[in-house]
């Protein structure tokens, strides 16, 4: 029997223990946080794992799972055709030759007959130069009507009237800040200290008010598009924006909708509320969104009013269990195993360009068993992890998500993550990095349209000079029903029909 000071003493170092155990666990957890953060920082960004490594993995003993059963007769994998080499040097570019005589031949040619040449290429370049295009107007009187009317051509139309800008320096100008990330204020310095034009930043902003303007309904053509399609992929990225009452930077979003091998278009927000997307898709939007597990989704989702479909992303999923990775080898490895065996199905049906119907099928017969399997071994490992470390909170991630990450089983349009989106967002972020913030609120949708068209052309191939160029001279005399024929899609088939037609 224990006198009443042991009992007192036993139970304090009983609290001590547990208190000890907890700070152990906090200590793990926040060192695993760190070493996270640190290869986040220094290290390599890519998630993908040498298949030995992850094998060193598979030695499951904390939990008992069935090993993928290996096909008894594999399909063979069809090897992707090497791409034809690019010459260096295009075959069309404009020549400017030079003629290099002989000393002797220069002084005494009839001395001299010719009996062939040796040719030597280089590659130059000369920079880009302004141009004053003056449109001359003359104006006549009538030789024997004395009281007619002086008569003289009407200027073309114009995008605004008494503007500077012609639509080849209006076009370069978007196209360096938007595709080349130079911003206004450095546009500024080199037009001052390289070819001796002085343009305002202010100038030049007011050029990118007017020119957004102008390519609104370009704009609302290619967003309509992507969202006709009922299968649409959604992400955000932060930036940060001037707000003059707070006398420093606030945060606003870009939103990005995109369609997998179609185009996208991007949406300013000055929050990262469910109702941001409200104002980005339709009120009769119907169909599968596909995103991350932003709660805002979900939010949305509940009361968008219409059918509405959430499909999760396979991505994510796999991010979360790369980071745990090195806090439980073995079982995060196990996981990766499995997500890995769902993604070479996918990259086999790419290299088969299959289409919907056929990556539906392949997933049912494939990829369903591989998912199955997955769900039935985390279901059983979700108690057993800590709650708060990498491995359980993965866990718990995928399970919340669950319903989610199979609806790319059942509609073949669907892809098994988000990445097409977030890599049409990646422009963005070269940008900001580069001119650091939006200047106003408003600017924001401003450059949201701006970088829709860049994206479309870029997406395509095209020039983003060449077509804004050629866009900016015909948008003022176009009318409502031509605008479908100038959007960067309509555009390149116009071309390429033109160029089957002259050859």
């Amino acid at each position: 029997m224990m006198s009443p000071r042991e009992a007192e003493l036993t139970r304090q170092l009983e609290a001590a223990l547990a208190l000890v155990a907890t700070l152990s666990r906090e200590n793990q957890l926040l060192r695993g946080k760190v070493d996270q953060l640190v290869r986040r920082v220094f290290g390599p960004s890519s998630e993908q794992l040498p298949a030995n490594q992850l094998e060193l993995a598979l030695a499951l003993k904390e939990v008992e799972v069935v090993q993928p059963a290996t096909p008894a007769s594999p399909r063979p994998e069809r090897v992707p055709p090497r791409p034809a080499r690019k010459t260096r040097v295009p075959a069309d570019l404009p020549v400017v030759e030079e003629v290099l005589e002989p000393a002797p031949v220069t002084a005494a040619p009839a001395q001299w007959r010719r009996i062939g040449e040796e040719v030597t290429e280089e590659l130059d370049y000369e920079p880009g130069r302004f141009l004053r295009r003056r449109l001359v107007r003359p104006r006549y009187v009538h030789r024997i009507d004395k009281e007619a009317a002086p008569v003289i051509a009407p200027l073309p139309p114009r995008l605004q009237d008494r503007s500077l800008p012609a639509p080849g320096l209006l076009a370069h100008v978007l196209v360096s800040k938007y595709a080349d990330h130079l911003p206004l204020y450095r546009q500024q310095h080199i037009f001052a200290t390289r070819y001796g034009v002085e343009l305002p930043r202010q100038t030049l902003a007011r050029w990118v008010e007017l020119a957004a303007d102008w390519l609104k309904p370009i704009y609302d053509a290619i967003r309509t598009g992507v969202l006709a399609g009922g299968y649409v992929q959604i992400d955000e990225t932060p930036i940060d924006y001037l707000d003059p009452g707070r006398g420093r930077t606030a945060q606003g979003y870009l939103w990005t909708g995109a369609r997998p091998r179609g185009d996208v278009f991007f949406q300013w927000e000055t929050s990262r509320a469910s109702e941001c997307l409200g104002r980005m898709l339709p009120a009769d939007f119907r169909g599968t969104l596909q995103c991350d597990g932003y709660a805002a989704y979900g939010a949305f989702a509940r009361k968008h009013g219409q059918p509405l479909v959430l499909a999760a992303c396979w991505a994510h999923v796999r991010r979360k269990f790369h980071e745990a990775r090195e806090e439980s080898p073995r079982l995060a490895g196990w996981c990766l195993r499995q997500i890995q065996l769902l993604y070479r199905v996918e990259a086999r049906l790419r290299t088969q360009s299959a289409g919907p119907r056929l990556r539906t099928a392949v997933r049912a017969s494939e990829s369903r068993m591989i998912v199955t399997r997955l769900g039935r071994a985390l279901r059983r490992l979700q108690s057993r992890p800590l709650p708060k470390s990498r491995l359980g909170q993965a866990i718990a991630y995928t399970l919340e998500l669950w319903e989610g990450l199979g609806v790319y089983l059942d509609d073949g349009r669907v892809e098994i993550d988000n990445n097409p989106v977030e890599n049409a967002i990646r422009p963005t972020a070269i940008g900001k990095k580069n001119w650091l913030f939006v200047g106003e609120a408003d600017a924001g949708q401003r450059g949201a349209i701006i970088y829709t068209v860049i994206e479309s052309c870029r997406r395509r191939g095209l020039d983003p000079f060449a077509y804004l160029r050629d866009l900016f001279t015909r948008l003022p005399a176009a009318t409502n029903w031509q605008l479908p024929e100038l959007t960067p899609a309509a555009w390149l088939k116009t071309r390429l029909a033109s160029q089957r037609i002259a050859a």
